[in-house]
């Protein structure tokens, strides 16, 4: 009898517990118990129609236009390290870009997000396609957790089957960004011919690989790369069909010494004169192509 006493202790003990727990919640204002305990959060509505940025440079159409998109904002602040999150680093360095176009001359630039604001991923794709940009970059800093010596940039391009394990891990990362609790907030693409996107993007892929290559290439030697930085990823933000684009992985948040220099005037100002010069140059390209 009293064994049988003892197994009904341990099945009905939780039960108990919980129970008295809810009942303690209910008679005893408690955040943690009590029924006043609810987050609210607010979605973006899906029907809403998106205020593009404005053209900055050159009121001349015939310019060629670059779209920066800073990664992250608002409630979805990105990677994050101690002191550091990844939507102000991001911000930081696509401003200094942009300053440096515009006092170069000759470009004309548009920033997804000049403040922190969140923005759904297909948007970020739809204002490049909208204000008809002829380049998209898309700047973000990732983190290695606790793996503090993980260092260096990377340049990423469109991949429908990740490069390797690490580009699918940081694609799915950044792509989380799209949702909350898994329930999706873009809206669907353009209903294009599959045909018609898939001769675009064959063309778009070629031209984003040579502003990659025109990445590291001007950047050797000046940025912090990493050992293996030329990648490709299932990114949404570089699935336009018509807009030759790039993500650029500035460097790790988790290392004290990206971290450093992503956030200190000298290392965005490098990083803007080197980035500028790739864009220069691939703009001279396409010119004489």
């Amino acid at each position: 009898m009293w064994h049988r006493l003892q197994i009904a202790l341990v099945f009905l003990a939780p039960v108990v517990l919980v129970g008295g727990l809810y009942i303690f919640g209910l008679t005893i204002p408690v955040p943690l118990l009590g029924r006043d305990y609810v987050i609210h959060m607010v979605l973006p509505d899906p029907s809403r129609q998106i205020g593009l940025p404005a053209i900055e440079g050159p009121n001349d159409p015939s310019v060629p236009l670059v779209v920066i998109d800073a990664g992250h904002g608002g409630h979805d602040p990105g990677a994050v390290g101690v002191g550091f999150r990844e939507k102000t680093l991001a911000l930081g360095l696509a401003t200094a870009l942009r300053d440096e176009l515009l006092h170069e001359g000759g470009v004309r630039v548009a920033l997804t997000r000049s403040d922190d604001k969140f923005l759904a991923l297909e948007e970020r794709v739809e204002i490049a396609r909208k204000l008809g940009a002829d380049l998209f970059l898309s700047i973000h800093a990732d983190s290695a957790g606790d793996k503090g010596e993980v260092t260096g940039a990377s340049v990423y391009t469109l991949s429908r089957k990740a490069s390797s394990e690490a580009a699918a891990r940081v694609a799915a990362s950044e792509n989380s960004a799209d949702s909350v609790n898994g329930v999706p907030l873009a809206g669907t693409s353009d209903v294009v011919s599959s045909i018609l996107v898939d001769l675009a993007q064959r063309r778009t892929s070629e031209e984003s690989a040579t502003f990659a290559g025109l990445i590291l290439r001007e950047g050797k030697g000046i940025l912090e790369l990493n050992p293996d930085p030329r990648r490709a990823a299932d990114f949404v933000v570089l699935r336009a069909p018509d807009v030759p684009s790039v993500l650029y992985e500035s460097g790790f948040i988790s290392n004290a010494a990206d971290a450093a220099r992503l956030s200190s005037p000298a290392g965005q100002q490098r990083f803007a004169t080197v980035m500028a010069r790739a864009i220069r140059v691939y703009f001279a390209r396409q010119a004489g192509a």
